[in-house]
């Protein structure tokens, strides 16, 4: 029996339960791009699934929401594994209802392959009460890992994790985008074109190079300070001749402290606060430059605990805090 199509055409709970009905023993083959799955039915009842390193019920929901791809049937084929002892009509009702949600998720989430990133408010009040599983879902993510990545690193599946993004997404906590793409291989390094030179007769000494020998000429004197020319006077040093101290950078002190609040900052959030505490220190530093005063430093090192208590926890924030008042 050959039976092959376009997972865009039919769901899979659709053509599983076609031939499931027939009692047939064979392998669905089922591929959308570089990622591939295989269903396995005996006599009808689906018996095992494999998706990466995803197998049984689950492994049949993750590729029961695909909603593009290819699969084809190949009659005959059997496997000795059992991971599924669940009925197919509560499976694939179970596989229904995720499809159905899904499409609801896509609509926020619109490809796994998308990368969330924190969205720090200016003016955002109340308080953000999340469970042990968001928590766990915000501390991996650092603005590189996709949707999926964030599933395998957290252990839960692609739709689990999807669901709780949605709910971070639709309070507007994180925001998706696109994935940052990989740079383009560096061209070979081209020998130096001494090395294709012809060698020197033996005895003979080598030329230093002109940019080299242009760089070691020394530069022409100037006259002392108080040397009189021709004309009886004495020569002023010109003013940008003079030795001066080096005034202290604007704000000198200020920087230190914000370069401070950075730093404990970016060790107490780790990887996952990085975009927040360089928001906040860019700002801050910018308003230094322009005259700030250390309320700069205070309201960057508020800010940054108001994302703290967000991402760890009160207690990571009341932390920040008390090394801000160190700083006055």
């Amino acid at each position: 029996m050959a039976f092959q199509g376009s997972l865009a055409e039919l769901h899979l709970p659709d053509i599983i339960q076609l031939v499931s009905v027939s009692g047939k023993t064979g392998v669905f083959h089922l591929q959308d791009g570089h990622l591939r799955g295989q269903i396995f039915l005996n006599d009808g009842k689906i018996v095992h699934a494999q998706i990466d390193e995803t197998v049984g019920e689950e492994a049949v929901y993750s590729l029961a929401i695909w909603r593009q791809g290819e699969f084809r049937f190949e009659a005959g084929v059997d496997t000795e594994s059992r991971t599924i002892t669940k009925s197919n009509t509560n499976l694939l009702m179970e596989a229904a209802r995720r499809l159905d949600e899904w499409r609801v998720l896509s609509k926020k989430i619109p490809s796994t392959d998308l990368v969330p990133e924190f969205v720090v408010q200016e003016n955002r009040e109340g308080q953000i009460n999340l469970n042990t599983s968001e928590w766990l879902i915000l501390s991996k993510i650092d603005g590189n890992r996709s949707v999926k990545a964030i599933a395998a690193a957290s252990s839960l599946s692609v739709f689990d994790a999807a669901k709780m993004l949605y709910g971070l997404i639709a309070t507007g906590l994180i925001r998706l985008k696109e994935p940052v793409a990989a740079p383009p291989p560096a061209p070979p390094a081209h020998a130096p074109a001494s090395a294709h030179a012809a060698p020197s007769p033996a005895g003979a000494t080598a030329a230093a190079p002109a940019p080299a020998a242009a760089a070691a000429r020394p530069a022409a004197p100037r006259p002392p300070a108080h040397a009189t020319p021709a004309g009886g006077m004495p020569a002023q040093t010109p003013p940008a001749s003079r030795a001066t101290a080096p005034a202290a950078p604007v704000g000198s002190d200020l920087l230190t402290k914000l370069n401070r609040v950075r730093d404990a900052s970016s060790a107490l959030l780790g990887p996952g606060g990085e975009t927040v505490v360089n928001k906040h220190y860019l700002k801050a530093k910018g308003e230094i430059e322009r005259g700030a005063g250390f309320e700069a430093v205070e309201e960057a090192a508020n800010q940054i605990a108001r994302a703290a208590a967000i991402l760890k926890g009160p207690s990571a924030a009341e932390t920040l805090l008390e090394q801000l008042q160190s700083l006055k």
